[in-house]
């Protein structure tokens, strides 16, 4: 086994030997630290081999010099000989070398020369192919800087991309590119900068010439308007040449106003209109959104310009403190708001999403509100009329223009009627003051006329027709004062302003026609009903005058239906349309009588109170003066002059004969009433504490005055004993007193037949104690007298009947009044069975037969 191994360690060292002599010398020691590495005794074994090893090749060595040895000798001996040659060889060589150094010297000069020529060229060749590539570069830079002088700011951006992009790039190695790429962001900054510095002179530019634009736009607005208004007028001229002249005005005033309104437009539309583009420059905007687009910083420029054209909408929007004083201020108002968005517009088609229409239409709707809101406080403030109208039409010019643009203003025409009330409010307070000028330069007498052109001239203002009067010869007068046909004129034009107003409304012929309608009612009711009552309760106003005003209420409210005519033609609206307003000329007029025959019966009692108050009887006289009382007397002579001037009218007016005859009755009868009263108050009054049988007497002889007054006939038309009637329950008084007839009033009392019907036991009863408490105190010693006893005596008796009268009138009025809270049928049903005790009890009390009577 040992042999094995021991071949096997003989042939490991062959193989390392081998490897040792093939191998590189820097690679062996891997391969001898394989020999110290195997088994004990094998570096000995090694080195056994390699020592072998060596010998081996030392022999093969001597044996090839061995081998060599004769040629080496022959070799050294021919370099010796060669030696010899060698050193002549050298010399000739140096001597050849030095002559042709000296030979090839100027050619080397020479060649020196060319080559430095040679790099030079290549050098300038080399350069030539750099500048041909740097001077691109230089030129572009060069036009970047040309442009900026010469503020070609969009093509100095567009040159700098494309040196960048482009040029730069093929010569990015050179310092001076490095400078030029660090320049472009700081031009392209200051490119912002400026352009932004243009936008900004823009918009301050654009807010100064806002009036202007606006002014311009609303020009050819109104150019446009005003021309279809007079088309629109030449179609209807024949209409409006028949309403003229149905109103008593020449037709030709019409052609004349259309002919010169024609050549108004004519002379407006020859006029240069400028427009928005010929105002402003509109090319910074323009540049300075295309800069910020090719930069890519679009939307931060939108978003600035939106957010400054905010701004400007919000200082055009505040208008100022003293724009309701004029209608300039109105209209330079209107003006910078339509330059605002006539703007606006512009930007929005001709930039590509810088201002939207969304962004507009916001615009919009905030200043529609602000407008509105401005327009609503700033016209309430406006107290004329003609300015309101103005005002209107500047708003209808307005919506016209920015409608032309596209924006709604269905709310600014929706404000128009809130405008058009607050116009009729103004025509309202001008017109009452119109009327109340006509009223104090009125006479209040009827007009005369001295010829047929007065006569026409008046019929001309006015619609009256009396065949009688016609046929009276001059002169004549017209039953109506002056002021009818001015109240007449004025309320034509009180419709021609009202009607001026409703112009360019959009609104139908049917609304047209109520507006006017409902306008022209407010006139009646308020205004001239107003002026009326007025009119009506100056104290200067005299009984001739208040029958005068009852006349001209009557005739204006016949002429009420010719004023309807009047709209009809106007507006082409049939009366007789469902929704057709009726003017209230019938309740406004009618209520103007009333109140003036209301204040002729208030004049009439109050000057009857003043001459009761003159009265001064003596209550305790014995025997009557034997004539009426002076004041009394004075009272009737007045009535009786008063009550003449009712009869005086013209004798070709029957009917208002008979009306102021009519007025004239009531008149005199409530005067007569009002007499009764007071002298009833007189005798009741709880200052008169006596009563003597001397004052009845003398008291007596002022009531037969009053009753001869009333069957005089003071008013002609009273049937029978009617007007005497007012005495009545004055004569039965006194009579009862007079004649004391008791026993007959006691006996007859509640029958409808009584002689003393209308004495009432509670007013007996008071004046009796009165006529007691006299008869006490000037007969100290009647009680000693029979006779005296005897009266007194009945007289108590009388007072006890009387006072259980009175009473059972009280019980049986508390019983009526209980019926009439439980049922007001049932009452009704008791007037049939209880007619006469109801009645003739009733009758003695005069309150209570008031509300009785108005129950019933």
């Amino acid at each position: 086994m040992a042999e094995p191994e021991a071949l096997e360690t003989v042939t490991e060292h062959e193989r390392i030997l081998q490897e040792i002599e093939s191998t590189d010398a820097a690679c062996v020691g891997p391969t001898l630290r394989s020999v110290y590495d195997d088994q004990p005794n094998a570096h000995k074994r090694f080195m056994e081999k390699l020592e072998a090893r060596i010998r081996n090749h030392d022999r093969e060595i001597e044996k090839m010099c061995n081998f060599h040895h004769q040629g080496f000798v022959d070799a050294i001996t021919e370099l010796l000989k060669v030696r010899s040659n060698a050193g002549k060889l050298k010399v000739q060589v140096t001597d050849t070398n030095r002559r042709l150094q000296e030979a090839g010297k100027e050619v080397i000069n020479q060649s020196e020369e060319t080559v430095r020529c040679r790099i030079q060229q290549r050098n300038i060749v080399t350069t030539v192919e750099k500048l041909q590539l740097c001077l691109p570069v230089l030129e572009m830079y060069s036009k970047v800087r040309e442009q900026m002088k010469a503020k070609r700011y969009y093509s100095a951006l567009k040159t700098m991309e494309l040196l960048e992009n482009t040029y730069l790039p093929q010569v990015h190695q050179y310092r001076f590119c490095q400078i030029m790429t660090e320049n472009i962001p700081r031009l392209r900054e200051e490119v912002k900068e400026i352009s932004m510095s243009d936008l900004k002179d823009f918009l301050e530019s654009i807010r100064k010439h806002s009036d202007k634009i606006g002014e311009m736009a609303m020009k050819q607005s109104q150019q446009h308007r005003t021309f279809n208004s007079v088309v629109k007028k030449q179609t209807n001229n024949s209409n409006e040449r028949k309403l003229y002249i149905a109103n008593g005005i020449v037709s030709g005033h019409i052609d004349v106003a259309t002919s010169e309104q024609l050549q108004d437009d004519d002379d407006e539309y020859e006029e240069e209109v400028l427009t928005a583009q010929d105002l402003v420059d509109f090319s910074p905007v323009y540049r300075c959104l295309h800069i910020y687009t090719i930069l890519g910083d679009r939307e931060t420029f939108e978003n600035y310009y939106r957010k400054q054209r905010r701004k400007q909408a919000g200082l055009v929007l505040q208008p100022q403190s003293s724009m309701h004083e004029t209608v300039e201020g109105y209209r330079k108002y209107f003006n910078q708001i339509v330059g605002f968005f006539v703007v606006e517009d512009h930007i929005l088609h001709a930039t590509q999403g810088l201002v939207t229409r969304a962004f507009t239409d916001e615009l919009w709707n905030m200043a529609l509100s602000k407008i509105i809101a401005v327009l609503r406080t700033h016209s309430s403030y406006c107290s004329d009329p003609d300015l309101v109208l103005e005002l209107k039409n500047l708003i209808v010019v307005y919506a016209d223009t920015l409608q032309g643009y596209g924006f709604p203003v269905n709310r600014l025409f929706d404000l128009l009627l809130e405008i058009r009330d607050q116009y009729n409010e103004t025509l309202l307070k001008k017109w009452a003051i119109v009327f109340r000028e006509i009223f104090e330069s009125d006479n209040c007498s009827p007009i005369p006329v001295a010829n047929e052109e007065e006569y026409r001239m008046i019929i001309s203002r006015f619609p009256f027709h009396d065949l009688e009067l016609e046929k009276q010869p001059f002169p004549k007068r017209f039953p109506v004062s002056q002021s009818v046909p001015e109240i007449y004129k004025e309320f034509k034009e009180f419709i021609y302003a009202s009607l001026k107003f409703s112009e360019s409304l959009h609104r139908s012929s049917t609304e047209i026609d109520d507006m006017l309608r409902k306008s022209t009612n407010l006139l009646l009711t308020r205004t001239l009903s107003g002026c009326l009552q007025s009119l009506i309760k100056k104290q200067h106003i005299g009984l001739t005058e208040l029958v005068q005003i009852i006349i001209n209420t009557t005739h204006l409210e016949q002429a009420c239906k010719y004023l309807e005519d009047f709209i009809t033609n106007i507006t082409n609206v049939s009366p007789e349309t469902v929704h057709t307003t009726r003017l209230y000329g019938l309740s406004t007029f009618k209520d103007a009588r009333h109140a003036a025959e209301g204040e002729i019966y208030t004049k009439l009692n109050h000057k009857i109170d003043e001459f009761i108050q003159l009265a001064d009887y003596e209550w305790t006289m014995t025997e009557p003066n034997g004539r009426a009382s002076g004041y009394l007397m004075d009272l009737i002579n007045f009535l009786r002059s008063t009550f003449q001037v009712f009869t005086h009218l013209p004798s070709n007016v029957n009917h208002h004969a008979a009306m102021s005859g009519k007025v004239a009755q009531t008149a005199c009868m409530s005067a007569c009433k009002h007499l009764s009263t007071s002298l009833m108050q007189m005798l009741l009054d709880a200052e008169v504490k006596q009563i003597s049988m001397g004052a009845i007497q003398q008291f007596n002889l002022d009531v037969i005055q009053c009753e001869l007054f009333a069957s005089s006939e003071p008013v002609p038309g009273f049937q029978g004993d009617t007007l005497q009637l007012a005495f009545i329950d004055l004569r039965q008084l006194l009579d009862l007193f007079m004649v004391w007839d008791w026993s007959t009033y006691l006996a007859d009392y509640g029958q409808a037949t009584s002689k003393y019907l209308r004495v009432n036991p509670s007013t007996a009863l008071t004046l009796l104690e009165k006529m007691k408490d006299t008869n006490k105190k000037n007969n100290i010693f009647s009680q000693f007298r029979k006779n005296d006893r005897d009266k007194q005596k009945l007289i108590e008796t009388v007072v006890k009947q009387l006072r259980s009268l009175v009473n059972a009138h009280f019980c049986l009025l508390m019983q009526v009044h209980r019926l009439l809270t439980i049922d007001s049928d049932l009452i009704l049903s008791l007037h049939s069975q209880f007619e006469t005790v109801l009645l003739s009890s009733l009758f003695y009390c005069t309150t209570s037969f008031q509300f009785v009577d108005s129950c019933l």
